[in-house]
């Protein structure tokens, strides 16, 4: 929400204070965005520290409990500390890209330590789940490559090159022939290109699950959620284009791509299970 509507600036250059008060006289839209932030984030670091150790002493004993809990405390608080000091010494657009990847490592080891407090790999067999080569590799590459992809979109949020590219899905009146010309256009069209790549490498691992995991839903039914995912962000990001930077669409745009990586991180631990199984069978 503050990047969306330019609010980085509501409290000044001043932090943990908002121009220099607990809570400034005049209260702007701006500041009562950036003031609401700081409050959420602080809630959720102390959130977020309460069921690392938490969990750390109820589920110590899963391997993957451990890891987790350090790193959605860790990434969360670098997370805050990257916000802070791009509000007191302010940070070039390349460093404040890494905003939102950050918290996504973050969001995303709370979400997969919750699925480890639930044991919702106890409502199927996670034991027996068998995960070929092929598609580990490809889970792996999309993992990496949609972390790169988030990190090209907060960029040219960053940039303010969101409208640089007025039309969809060409830059300008929809010409197949025309090349950006300005640095904020390729900005915006090399992102929509490596959306695109995403959104057809996912397809393709979909069709893999489709094909030859029927038999283990979790797999199955998995990427074909992730298919679904996919394809709503690249009709968000589009209408998000059209729509001229709808606020409403620019925040659903955003809960999609965590959805899709919470949903990525799941396949990430199934497979280290999968690895793990395996090894103790043989």
């Amino acid at each position: 929400m503050v990047t969306k509507t330019d609010s980085g600036a509501g409290c000044g250059q001043s932090f943990p204070l908002c121009h220099g008060q607990v809570i400034p006289d005049e209260l702007l839209f701006e500041t009562i965005v950036e003031l609401s932030h700081r409050f959420v984030s602080a809630l959720a670091g102390m959130l977020v520290l309460i069921l690392s150790i938490w969990s750390w002493r109820a589920i110590g004993h899963k391997r993957e409990t451990n890891f987790l809990a350090i790193l959605a405390f860790f990434f969360l608080m670098l997370q805050a500390l990257l916000g802070a000091g791009a509000v007191v010494w302010g940070h070039s657009d390349l460093i404040l890209a890494l905003h939102f990847g950050i918290s996504l490592i973050s969001f995303a080891s709370v979400l997969l330590l919750t699925l480890l407090i639930f044991e919702v790999d106890k409502k199927f067999e996670a034991e027996l789940i068998v995960i070929d080569k092929r598609i580990r590799y490809h889970t792996y590459g999309v993992m990496t490559y949609i972390f790169l992809v988030v990190y090209s979109g907060a960029f040219v949020r960053h940039t303010n090159s969101s409208l640089a590219c007025p039309d969809w899905p060409m830059c300008v009146n929809s010409e197949w022939a025309s090349l950006p010309l300005t640095s904020s256009q390729w900005f915006q069209m090399g992102h929509r290109f490596a959306a695109g790549l995403i959104f057809l490498w996912i397809a393709y691992i979909a069709w893999m699950a489709f094909r030859n995991y029927k038999h283990q839903k979790v797999i199955y039914y998995g990427w074909m959620i992730a298919f679904g995912l996919v394809s709503a962000q690249v009709i968000s990001g589009a209408l998000v284009v059209i729509t001229r930077l709808n606020l409403v669409l620019a925040l659903t745009h955003a809960l999609i791509i965590s959805l899709l990586f919470g949903l990525l991180s799941y396949f990430l631990l199934l497979m280290s299970r999968a690895k793990v199984n395996s090894t103790k069978h043989k």
